[in-house]
């Protein structure tokens, strides 16, 4: 019988779903002994909808249309505010949980999200008490507490950074319990450059293929900042990705009608798109700066009173590693441009030395963890004790 794996994901933001389907492949790939699930939380833990029919919106919907909208200022206290809503539900969530997985009895559970860990690492405890419980933080940190690292939970914690590693041993995690990677996960597809025709692929987009392009890009729903960086870089070769947001995509085409500036919506190759890009502008979510530094792009990003608390750690990142420029707004991002261009060989240095291999490093953190299967007499998985993961 194949070992069954648990890949728990939901869709706010765009992060925790794209990192599980990611796992998902080369899970596939590597170890096709194993029965890979991906798990939408909150069709568990809200499955009649209760949420939805009190505000009108499923819980994703209502945080992405915030994204959408640049609505992020008072996320730090509405976050407070939904982690004492989920300690309040805690014995409810539990169960709702317990029923889960006694009926689906995975081998290994993986937490792609943050916020609910204690609720599902206590909830399979109580049902499945051999069963390793595993968080894979999809943020270069934790924003404690009660975000991504519970205290003293016996279960992994994979981060991406050793700053969450830190954090997660400052929580009271030993170091047989905390597998540190070489950067966020990213799609498999972003380790299979394809030789790309530059100069005909700029020629179809109407662009000089010897002008420095910027790409601008901010997640899957855009931006409306987008806007206001189009209008401060009319000068400016650049691409622009709007993502589902096909009216934001109609307002820039419109006014960049004069400009050097192709606008294009969602799109699966975005890897292609960054290959054809010297710079990346973006505002600093952790996947989209882990691609662009991997397609060996250096960045620049935003940090000032929107910027979400669980993304804020992500700009001094960048700064720490030197992979580009942290200014607060768009009035700032001309000069910025100016400078990135100005040392572009010295970002680009800084930047190739980063070496993310961290879908296979968790993939194979997977295979050191999940136990031998075997059923005992009562029905139960039996598992052998934690065991140090080292890479």
């Amino acid at each position: 019988m194949k070992q069954a794996v648990q890949l728990i994901y939901f869709n706010a933001g765009g992060g925790h779903r794209s990192a599980a389907l990611a796992l998902q492949e080369v899970i596939a790939q590597t170890h096709p002994d194993w029965s890979v699930s991906l798990v939408n939380l909150f069709e568990v833990i809200d499955s009649d909808r209760y949420y939805q029919r009190l505000t009108g919106f499923a819980p994703e919907d209502l945080y992405n249309l915030r994204l959408k909208r640049g609505w992020t200022r008072g996320l730090s206290t509405e976050l407070k505010l939904f982690q004492a809503m989920i300690r309040l539900s805690l014995p409810k969530l539990k169960k709702k949980m317990q029923s889960f997985w006694r009926s689906s009895e995975p081998d290994l559970v993986v937490s792609l999200v943050p916020n609910f860990n204690k609720v599902m690492y206590e909830a399979l405890k109580d049902e499945l008490p051999k069963v390793p419980f595993v968080t894979v933080l999809t943020d270069l940190a934790d924003n404690p507490p009660h975000f991504w690292i519970e205290p003293g939970q016996g279960q992994y914690i994979i981060c991406g950074t050793e700053f969450a590693a830190s954090q997660a041993g400052a929580s009271g995690y030993d170091a047989q319990s905390i597998i540190k990677t070489s950067g966020m996960i990213l799609r498999p597809s972003f380790y299979r450059r394809q030789c790309t025709d530059r100069a005909a692929r700029f020629a179809e987009m109407g662009l000089d293929p010897d002008l420095p392009t910027g790409l601008i890009m901010f997640g899957g729903h855009g931006s409306n900042e987008m806007l206001k960086i189009a209008k401060e870089l009319a000068n400016r070769q650049l691409i622009l990705v709007a993502g589902h947001n096909t009216t934001l995509a109609e307002k820039i085409q419109a006014q960049a009608a004069t400009a050097k500036h192709w606008v294009m919506g969602f799109t699966q190759d975005i890897d292609q798109v960054m290959q054809m890009s010297d710079y990346f502008v973006g505002k600093p979510g952790p996947g989209s700066l882990s691609e662009a530094v991997h397609m060996g792009l250096p960045v620049i990003t935003f940090r000032n009173a929107a910027t979400m608390p669980q993304e804020r750690y992500n700009t001094v990142w960048v700064q720490e590693n030197k992979l580009g420029k942290v200014i607060s707004s768009v009035a700032d991002l001309a000069a910025a441009v100016d400078d990135l261009l100005d040392e572009l060989p010295l970002y680009r240095s800084h930047v190739e030395k980063m070496n993310n291999q961290a879908v296979f490093e968790v993939v194979a953190a997977f295979a050191h963890i999940m136990p031998a299967r075997t059923v005992s007499a009562g029905g139960s998985h039996a598992a052998s004790p934690m065991a140090p993961v080292k890479f």
